[in-house]
């Protein structure tokens, strides 16, 4: 299936794509992002002498760093990268092949607005019309589902290794499109590439009817992929990670950066929107954080999430300290009309007068991707975060295990390293959240052990 692409546009304003590559272990992942990189002439000179390797470049070590990774030759952590083209920015995350490192492309998933799944032509019998994808190809494509990653592209590779890649391209795409229909999931587009000879990624194959395709190449079609919206219908939530007092050092000086001699306002921009001590009209902190969902103005009436207290928005600065009105995806700092206790890890939600308010509870029920190497059992209680707030939280039950070829609910009493389930959180205090599906902001929370302090679970709201 090849994707439909509309044309370019002039100047192109859209925030980056955040996208994963993922499949089966050496399908070229980490090739393929040395080829992006390497052809959209994001890599310097010297970076590149540094990975030749008897006299050609090696590409997989633009992304494999760890030296674990380059000793064994595979990839172990998610790695990120960062290039653009004329018309837009990537980041880019290289995900782990490996079963054993799952977890490791769930993390990165979760956040993606697109997926690559790499699909090793010389694995598969590509002389078979019936067929059968690799394990990890199916369990990789079916997490992303799972995730809600908005754009899923197939990309064959390794297809200048085999004999006829017309056929093969032909038998591996009508697969892939046959296990997409059976499983649920939207493809965006399919395309051939050879992520080593950089056919069909950045530019096109040098023969046009290479594999029998005259569709777009690999950027051409991420270049066009929409970002995740903002969720901006949703009701006000803001998450508040940092309090700015009346005369303390702003962000840049926070930093360690020191303020001009002399200086009466401290440096980072102007302190004139506090309010002076003889002045009640308006609270004296500044909370900052990223807005989570809706928008906020002055006006505005608020409620503090745990302690209930209620104010009015006094002001609204952006990430610039310029008064403005500020929507969900952006930093906000939120003056308020009274001195109420807020603190670092509290929200600021929409009060019940303004639109459909959120409300908070103590009960969950999720979908984990446990992440420990110890299996997880109901009864266990963990540090869960939320936005910027810490709260325990017990497994009251473990509902069902999913097979992870089939995403099929089976019945279990644990969760061991790497498996996915249902679960039941009771929360020692209530948190405001929403789905998964509606937010991802509110709807995801993390799970850490309480005694060796290590990231155990991620947790989806259902």
């Amino acid at each position: 299936m090849n994707a439909v692409v509309s044309p370019s546009t002039a100047t192109d304003t859209r925030p980056a794509l955040k996208f994963i590559t993922c499949g089966s272990v050496d399908d070229g992942k980490s090739t393929l992002i040395g080829r992006l990189l390497v052809d959209s002439k994001a890599v310097l000179q010297d970076h590149l002498a540094g990975v030749q390797r008897q006299g050609e470049t090696d590409l997989a070590l633009l992304t494999d760093g760890l030296s674990a990774e380059r000793e064994q030759g595979i990839t172990i952590d998610v790695a990120y990268r960062y290039f653009n083209t004329e018309t837009r920015k990537f980041i880019i995350g290289d995900a782990p092949g490996h079963e054993q490192y799952t977890r490791n492309m769930v993390t990165a998933a979760s956040a993606a607005d697109a997926a690559v799944v790499l699909v090793d032509a010389t694995k598969l019998d590509w002389q078979d019309a019936g067929l059968k994808l690799l394990v990890q190809t199916r369990r990789h494509s079916l997490l992303l589902k799972l995730l809600r990653v908005p754009s899923i592209v197939f990309a064959v590779n390794k297809l200048d290794a085999v004999a006829d890649s017309a056929l093969a391209f032909a038998h591996i795409s009508a697969a892939l499109t046959a296990f997409a229909t059976e499983a649920g999931i939207t493809v965006t587009a399919t395309v051939p590439v050879s992520a080593l000879k950089g056919w069909n990624v950045v530019d096109a194959a040098a023969d046009a009817a290479w594999c029998g395709y005259n569709g777009p190449t690999l950027l051409d079609i991420l270049e066009h992929l929409p970002v995740t919206a903002a969720d901006t219908a949703l009701p006000f939530a803001f998450p508040v990670q940092w309090v700015e007092k009346p005369g303390a050092p702003t962000l840049p000086a926070a930093r360690g950066s020191l303020p001009p001699e002399g200086a009466d306002a401290p440096w980072g921009g102007p302190a004139a929107h506090l309010s002076s001590s003889s002045d009640t009209s308006q609270g004296r902190r500044v909370f900052w954080g990223r807005v989570a969902t809706g928008g906020v103005m002055p006006g505005q009436q608020l409620k503090v999430m745990p302690s209930g207290q209620t104010a009015t928005v006094a002001q609204v600065l952006d990430h610039a300290r310029n008064p403005k009105a500020v929507q969900a995806g952006h930093s906000a700092g939120i003056v308020l009309d009274r001195e109420v206790d807020v603190s670092r890890g509290d929200w600021l939600l929409a009060a019940d007068g303004e639109g459909a308010a959120l409300e908070a509870s103590r009960e969950i029920r999720a979908t984990v991707a446990w992440m420990d190497d110890e299996t997880l059992v109901a009864g266990r209680v963990y540090w869960a975060l939320h936005g910027h707030r810490w709260v325990k939280a017990k497994v009251k039950r473990i509902v069902h295990k999913l097979d992870i070829n089939t995403l099929a609910e089976e019945d279990a009493t644990q969760l061991e390293p790497n498996a996915i389930g249902h679960i039941e959180l009771t929360l020692q205090e209530p948190l405001v959240t929403l789905p998964f599906a509606q937010s991802r902001a509110l709807g995801s929370l993390v799970l850490v052990d309480t005694a060796s302090h290590r990231t155990s679970g991620a947790v989806l709201v259902n």
